[in-house]
């Protein structure tokens, strides 16, 4: 038990592998990517909304000193100074206005001369008189920092200076960053919980193909008949349908083994114990002809007995492991039944039934493709079965006729018929049903191959007003094309 469940668990721990492999390990990529996609679209969205926010300041209040600009240096810079003084958002940035050698002049922070800040944009304004950003750390503080410069340039077209603002990254960064952790939260959750209903959905079907393995063991163990519970109406109900109709029809096979070997054991014991029995009274000194010749007789209707049910085994055989041929020829189809018929008539006679004949005047063609020999053992085993199954009804009809393309061929007797439950296991090798009378219960399977490899087929019915019937359906279109 405990082996079983060991294994059991190995087969899981393999189904979730690979499930972790080809799924969970796509969806973690593709998380990986949106949160990727996601922390870029949010810092985009951040940054190039500050950073045009501070160009159009930037651009708005250089063309508002533009104004100043016929101004002397110093009443200039005098009303930079002135500006930086009474600058509004002091709080949430800086403002600068720097010299063209990097000094800064004024500040909103109150600084009004001082070293260059020292970043690129500054100088790359100044040289090509546009407006140049920043985005990187502050060389004296390294706080990370956004700076817009925008150049000044007095009435002759010299840049005399830099408007600048300047302000810190660390909330937006912070405000990223939690944007980040939430998208990463949010894919680890989604991860989670794909997990955890994978893992169930997988546990829902490990679980009854488990059950089916250890029952689909049971059954090749020789467990033939044993069910599962069906439990669910999807692929899984169907296999596990599938698998019991399959031990269902193995134990049917199996009793109907069974039932063959003990039925032919017995078909064989009958006539050896007769040959067996008559054979020591012929040895013994017996003087009378008469009982000898009985006796001889005897022998020879056993022998010959054995010889078709030897023959009969041969055959199953040879169409169990395909060697079932048929060697087709032109043939006159109704000639064979005919003389099948008549011959077996004669027979039929002796012991007081009557084999009818049914004529008609179908068109039948001469030559129709087929095995005489195949088909006349299949005549002469309906006959035979029908004899054994419905003599005691004393009378048996026969026929054959044209019906459309088909060869028709009908053997009806008028005994009791076959029980409804019966019909569609008639032609199964092996079954007997509830007939008591002798034979191995291949016959009909036999003649139903041989039928089959014809391209026709064989049914078996109940007769209106007592009885079995027999159809057989032979193809003639290769006839009907030569006409």
């Amino acid at each position: 038990m405990m082996r079983e469940k060991g294994e059991r668990m190995r087969k899981i721990s393999g189904i979730q592998r690979r499930w972790l492999l080809n799924n969970v390990s796509v969806l973690m990529a593709i998380v990986f990517v949106i949160v990727i996609a996601y922390s870029v679209s949010i810092y985009a969205y951040y940054y190039n909304n500050m950073e045009d926010n501070l160009v159009s300041r930037a651009r708005t209040t250089t063309d508002f000193f533009s104004s100043y600009m016929n101004q002397s240096y110093n009443e200039y810079y005098q009303s930079c100074v002135n500006f930086a003084k009474t600058f509004e958002d002091a709080g949430r940035m800086e403002l600068q206005f720097i010299k063209t050698s990097g000094k800064i002049v004024a500040s909103s922070y109150g600084q009004w001369s001082g070293q260059s800040p020292g970043t690129p944009e500054i100088a790359k304004a100044i040289s090509t008189q546009e407006i140049q950003t920043y985005v990187g750390a502050d060389p004296d503080t390294g706080e990370r920092i956004l700076a817009v410069s925008s150049p000044m340039i007095y009435i002759n077209g010299e840049v005399i200076g830099i408007l600048r603002y300047v302000t810190s990254l660390r909330l937006v960064d912070r405000e990223i960053t939690k944007n980040a952790l939430l998208a990463i939260a949010a894919g680890i959750l989604l991860i989670a919980l794909v997990v955890l209903f994978g893992r169930y959905f997988i546990s829902s079907i490990v679980r009854p193909v488990s059950e089916i393995t250890a029952t689909a063991k049971r059954i090749a163990a020789g467990s033939y008949g044993v069910q599962i519970p069906k439990e669910f109406d999807d692929e899984i109900g169907e296999l596990v349908d599938t698998i019991n109709d399959m031990s269902v029809k193995i134990a049917q096979t199996e009793k109907m083994q069974s039932e063959f070997i003990s039925s032919v054991s017995h078909e064989l014991r009958t006539p050896l114990t007769a040959i067996s029995g008559w054979g020591e009274t012929l040895l013994s000194d017996n003087s009378d002809p008469e009982e000898n010749r009985k006796g001889i007789q005897i022998i020879l209707r056993e022998t010959q007995r054995l010889i078709s049910m030897v023959e009969e085994l041969l055959e199953f055989t040879r169409m169990q492991d395909g060697r079932f041929i048929l060697n087709v020829r032109p043939c006159d189809i109704r000639s064979e039944f005919e003389d099948t018929v008549f011959m077996y008539g004669s027979r039929l006679r002796q012991e007081g039934i009557e084999l009818e004949y049914l004529e008609n005047d179908s068109d039948i063609p001469d030559e129709v493709p087929c095995d005489p020999e195949r088909l006349r053992q299949v005549f002469l085993n309906l006959l035979d079965n029908a004899v054994k199954h419905g003599g005691s009804g004393k009378k048996i009809t026969a026929e054959i006729l044209r019906d459309g393309t088909d060869i028709l061929i009908r053997i009806r007797d008028f005994g009791p018929g076959i029980p409804e439950d019966e019909l569609p296991h008639v032609k199964q090798k092996f079954y007997k049903g509830s007939s008591k009378a002798r034979g191995s219960g291949i016959g009909l399977a036999v003649c139903d191959e041989i039928v089959s490899l014809h391209n026709g087929s064989l049914e078996i019915t109940n007769a209106e007003g007592g009885g079995a019937c027999v159809s057989i359906r032979i193809p003639i279109e290769e006839t009907l094309a030569k006409e």
